[in-house]
């Protein structure tokens, strides 16, 4: 067999290794390596004022108005971060611009998060959470998103909820 044809199984090999989830892991999860990876290219979360679109179409892709799950980086620490849906509000040239969503009720410790800087908005429940859980969405911080690590698409947001967040949103990015 000639070097090339060894290289080529090789890097064959290597490739089938790094996309074959180990047991107990689900599909689509990624390593520590495939984040580190990632996010050594992240630019960091958007600051200024996003231009907001709503253009959800039904292609498979990821658009501005669709909630998609995808990996999130932590803000103290761009090499961690948490598998989590998101809603897409927009573009900044190759990224989708986005909010993480929680299923957590940030209602009775809005001060304490307000101290801190985060602020929160009830968006209700719909099927990107399998227990139907109500989301809240995080308007202080911007996140990109590489259209390639959307894990996969979760639903549409009705256009009156995300008008209501775009409108929340300019009142924490003006």
């Amino acid at each position: 067999m000639s070097r090339t044809s060894w290289t080529d199984l090789l890097r064959r090999i290597v490739a089938a290794i790094r996309t074959t989830p180990a047991p107990g892991r689900r599909a689509g999860a990624q390593t520590p390596a495939a984040r580190a990876a990632r996010t050594a290219a992240y630019p960091g979360d958007f600051t200024g004022r996003p231009r907001v679109a709503y253009r959800p179409q039904l292609d498979g892709d990821p658009d501005p108005g669709e909630v998609v799950w995808t990996w999130v980086p932590f803000e103290e620490d761009h090499a961690q971060g948490k598998d989590r849906p998101v809603l897409l509000i927009g573009h900044d040239g190759p990224w989708l611009l986005a909010l993480m969503l929680s299923s957590k009720d940030h209602d009775a410790d809005a001060r304490d998060e307000a101290r801190w800087g985060r602020y929160w908005m009830d968006i209700g429940s719909g099927p990107w959470d399998s227990r139907g859980r109500p989301s809240e969405v995080r308007l202080d911080r911007i996140i990109r998103v590489d259209p390639g690590a959307v894990r996969r698409e979760g639903a549409v947001l009705d256009r009156a909820t995300f008008d209501r967040v775009a409108d929340s949103l300019k009142r924490h990015h003006p």
